[in-house]
């Protein structure tokens, strides 16, 4: 099995999702740690364009050949994109899920939520 990598220049959530910040918006996606766990993920379901989300809550779901699990939101906002190439390739969840395999960006309402995000370090030892 290969070594699950988590990119530093990301935040994370103890949901097991990855938080990418460019100004104002915020790029979502599940961490290594999830989709290995999930294992072959065959479909996913996103909030759409224009939805509004709520910091810990559910907005999405992914659904693997073992399980499905909630997509919960890490920040509040409205959702500005979502990545509608995994409607027909789920799997760059499991292959790709720092890259093709994001889930959708939301425009930041309360910047002060980010100090819930912690950083690759913490995240890391949240696992052992």
């Amino acid at each position: 099995m290969s070594e699950l990598t988590y990119p530093s220049s990301l935040r994370y959530t103890t949901d097991h999702e990855w938080v990418k910040i460019d100004g104002d918006q915020a790029t979502v996606g599940i961490t290594a740690f999830a989709q290995d766990a999930l294992g072959d993920v065959v479909y996913v379901s996103l909030p759409a364009v224009g939805d509004e989300v709520t910091a810990g809550e559910s907005c999405g779901e992914v659904e693997s050949t073992k399980s499905v699990s909630d997509l919960y939101a890490p920040l509040t906002g409205t959702v500005t994109a979502a990545n509608e190439q995994l409607d027909g390739q789920p799997e760059l969840v499991n292959t790709d899920p720092y890259g093709d395999g994001w889930m959708f960006t939301v425009q930041i309402s309360d910047e002060g939520e980010l100090d819930a995000l912690v950083d690759v370090d913490t995240y890391q030892d949240s696992l052992t």
